[in-house]
């Protein structure tokens, strides 16, 4: 009998116990703050180099924070440096070159290939002379006097004076003209051409160094010094300062109750009493199952929606994945 009526006043404490619980759930947000439990969001960027190289120095350890533009690495930059000097000298010659066919031959060369058509027209009318005089002899004396041996010789003399004088004659012209214009333009192709490789070098010289494209804290270091690195390869990972925000989910009956720039708190549960503002900048559009990582096994199949409440939090309190608790006011 005594265990029949402990039996039955247990079984009634138990029944009263889980009435209490539901109706705590059931009022939970019954006020003018709804209640919600999500984690920090903060976005990432994961950094690399440009190119492929050697890391020669690495800045910044995990946790570090950083500046927009603050060099976090450097590659070795030996080789490009060498191919820099090179390309700056053969620039230099080139430009040279187009500066003296802008400014023409100077009269000093020009003086120059006027004297050498001169010796060489003396040259010919010599040479003209002793063939026609040997020519003469040998005629006169039936070939005795002379030989053909000798005759040939002079008459070679002859034409190689001749073609020296033309080709005076050609040189001297040349530089009284100047430079032809395919010739300025191909010098001038050859500049540019050394131009733009100059540029790409000191460009890939410029993109040795690793900078900081946003303020931000450094999540993870991935490479160390003197490791090989490419363009696929990440070096940094950076955790963003702005924008930041807290991921909830709210069922479709509490959705009603948010709106878009609505003011909420986030509370830390070691700090409950120091809540960090915020506002309602997301609410999306299509429903999902929630996820396993935020709510509790019993309604992980509840079809719920994805609020993001964003913070400005300039002294870095909130944390990535840290969980915290919101409360949002409700809409009118």
């Amino acid at each position: 009998m005594n265990k029949r009526i402990i039996a039955g006043v247990l079984l009634c404490l138990a029944v009263v116990l889980a009435i209490a619980i539901w109706l705590i759930n059931k009022d939970k947000n019954t006020g003018h703050e709804l209640t919600l439990y999500g984690n920090v969001d903060i976005r990432q960027v994961s950094l690399a180099f440009e190119q492929a190289g050697r890391i020669q120095t690495l800045s910044v350890q995990e946790g570090d924070k950083v500046k927009k533009g603050e060099v976090l690495a450097t590659l070795k930059t030996d080789a490009l440096k060498i191919q820099q000097q090179q390309a700056e000298a053969q620039l230099n010659v080139q430009k040279q070159t187009l500066i003296e066919q802008d400014a023409g031959n100077r009269p000093e060369q020009i003086a120059q290939a006027k004297a050498q058509l001169v010796s060489a027209q003396a040259q010919l009318e010599k040479a003209n002379k002793d063939y026609q005089r040997l020519q003469v002899l040998s005629n006169t004396t039936s070939g005795q006097a002379i030989s053909k041996q000798e005759l040939d010789y002079a008459q070679s003399n002859q034409a190689t004076a001749a073609a020296a004088v033309k080709e005076r004659e050609a040189n001297l012209q040349l530089l009284q003209k100047g430079a032809r214009t395919e010739e300025r333009a191909s010098a001038k192709a050859q500049y540019q051409a050394t131009q733009a490789n100059l540029d790409l070098i000191q460009y890939q010289i410029s993109q040795s160094e690793l900078r900081s494209p946003v303020n931000a804290v450094v999540r993870a270091r991935l490479q160390e010094v003197g490791d090989m690195t490419t363009a696929q390869k990440t070096v940094y990972t950076l955790a963003l300062n702005d924008p930041k925000w807290v991921r909830v989910y709210a069922n479709e009956k509490d959705l009603s109750l948010i709106k878009m720039g609505a003011t909420a708190q986030v509370i830390r549960d070691a700090l409950p009493d120091q809540p960090i503002m915020g506002r309602i900048g997301y609410i999306s559009s299509v429903a999902e199952f929630t996820p396993k990582t935020v709510q509790t096994e019993d309604i992980r199949t509840t079809l719920v929606y994805e609020v993001r409440v964003y913070v400005d939090d300039p002294n870095d309190q909130l944390k990535m994945g840290q969980p915290v608790t919101v409360k949002i006011a409700k809409a009118n």
